[in-house]
């Protein structure tokens, strides 16, 4: 069992910046790797970001490249997404999620927490 719960989320204005936190607990092999993942509004959840919680590799969705940053505090157990020059599109509900495998589909993830709201407005 692995239980997650994000933090961080709000209100912005465009061009802002906002950092959105991960705390994670439980079995450490069934979070091999841990993911960002987002729903816009009458959207399907997509993809954002991922980090190997041991090794700190990472992945991004083109549209977040460059302005999104996944790290990891080991100490703390805490998964971070730091998202900066936000645009009005990445307004969604932001889900971290845990996996035992490298992946970035959402199907790979078994443990989610349950979101946060990120408004970015114009």
């Amino acid at each position: 069992q692995v239980l997650l719960g994000e933090s961080g989320g709000g209100l912005v204005q465009a061009g802002g910046s906002l950092r959105l936190s991960c705390a994670a607990s439980g079995r450490t092999d069934s979070r091999y790797a841990m993911g960002w993942f987002r729903q816009p509004p009458g959207k399907e959840r997509e993809f954002v970001a991922r980090i190997i919680w041991s090794a700190g590799y990472t992945a991004y969705a083109d549209s977040v490249k460059g302005r999104f940053t996944i790290s990891r505090d080991n100490a703390k157990n805490t998964v971070y997404l730091r998202m900066n020059s936000l645009r009005p599109e990445d307004t969604a509900v932001y889900y971290c999620a845990a996996s035992s495998r490298v992946s970035t589909k959402i199907d790979d993830y078994a443990y989610w927490g349950q979101g946060t709201q990120v408004t970015v407005s114009s």
